[in-house]
């Protein structure tokens, strides 16, 4: 197993050179007509480091990463979802085995 391998299946958060961060997934299901509004906004959101446009039943699925699960739950409640347009969001953490 590599150095990714580690990262990715053996720990619930990731280490490099001595930083940790808790990563989590969160599906966003947005009000019809406002896709592009509300990607715009949220790819400004500082702990969203990746963003993706989806079919099927939410609309997009951004990568977030902070220093914990509580600060990325902070970040769902405070930031995502006070964007107008967002309706729902569900949030997926990534766990050990």
């Amino acid at each position: 197993m590599g150095l990714l391998d580690s990262l990715i299946y053996d720990s619930d958060v990731r280490s490099i050179e001595g930083v940790v961060t808790a990563i989590g997934f969160v599906l966003i299901d947005i009000e019809p007509t406002r896709e592009k509004e509300v990607y715009q906004k949220l790819i400004k959101v500082e702990h969203i480091v990746e963003l993706y446009p989806l079919f099927g039943e939410y609309d997009l699925i951004a990568k977030v990463e902070a220093d914990s699960y509580d600060a990325i739950g902070d970040i769902v409640v405070s930031k995502i979802r006070k964007i107008d347009g967002v309706k729902a969001t569900k949030t997926l953490a990534r766990v050990s085995f």
